[in-house]
């Protein structure tokens, strides 16, 4: 499978440098769960750091101080999330920290993200949602576990027994949205919705529905994500930045469209964003 199925596209500020630490992903998680990564600040804080239009539901379990989160535009201090999860969301995200946060970030696959909570991911879409706001015991006891244990090996088993156990036992993707998802990314977003809708024999409209419930965001948006996330790819391949020729890889009408949708995913223009894509 095309890796953008769950890539974060990110911009942090230069020589930003916390403690990283990735688990591997164990296969039979590999499905449903892109990365595992234990993250500890070591002073220096995150300001304005940039997510555009990640396919990933991450899942962040903190012991430490809170990020400031806020979806399509700066965050202020009102913003304030510690333990966390969020659905897809076609724009892009801004972070900011105090310089104490430490957590575990578990992103998942969008089809992933469904199985692991077992509801619709339209309830997670386009929001920031606390896991105290989840009315999951499951969850808010691992977070507990977690907090008691300060070593980040212990730390990964944990996760990782935890996420087996629950994937087992979730309801999977239908296999006609999952074959869908799969397709869009493996065109790289540049198939018409109409023609996998016809594939599966639904109309348009049951295909967004299905993808509303089980992915979170409708099957076009999806496709733009993908797309987008296509043009920041070739974007970081290329020095100096042939946007004309980027938009014409990438199936935009011209370099107009490609720039409104930088402006939608980013916030940005390519022009004034391209310094960050290094």
């Amino acid at each position: 499978m095309d890796d953008t199925r769950t890539r974060q596209n990110s911009t942090v500020p230069a020589g930003y440098a916390p403690l990283m630490l990735r688990s591997p992903v164990r296969p039979e998680l590999a499905s449903d769960v892109f990365s595992i990564v234990g993250y500890r600040e070591n002073g220096d804080r995150l300001q304005g750091s940039l997510e555009m239009a990640p396919l990933v539901v991450p899942l962040i379990v903190s012991f430490g101080e809170p990020f400031e989160i806020a979806l399509g535009r700066a965050p202020t201090p009102r913003d304030r999330y510690g333990s966390f999860t969020s659905g897809l969301y076609p724009g892009f995200v801004m972070i900011n920290s105090t310089g104490g946060a430490e957590c575990i970030q578990v992103d998942f696959t969008p089809t992933g993200a469904f199985r692991f909570f077992g509801l619709p991911m339209s309830e997670f879409a386009n929001r920031m949602v606390g896991i105290d706001d989840l009315a999951d015991p499951e969850i808010r006891e691992l977070r507990q576990r977690l907090g008691e244990e300060h070593d980040w090996q212990r730390r990964f088993a944990l996760v990782e027994a935890f996420l087996i156990a629950r994937l087992d036992g979730g309801q999977a993707a239908s296999p006609e949205v999952a074959w869908a998802y799969d397709r869009i990314l493996r065109r790289r977003g540049g198939e018409r919705v109409a023609d996998i809708a016809t594939a599966l024999g639904w109309s348009r409209k049951h295909l967004a529905e299905r993808f509303r419930t089980e992915i979170g965001i409708g099957a076009k948006a999806v496709s733009r994500m993908v797309r987008f996330n296509r043009a920041l790819e070739l974007a970081r391949q290329e020095m100096p930045h042939d946007w004309a020729g980027i938009a014409a890889d990438c199936g935009y009408s011209d370099q107009a469209h490609l720039v409104r949708e930088f402006r939608m995913f980013s916030g940005s223009s390519p022009t004034a964003l391209a310094p960050h894509l290094a």
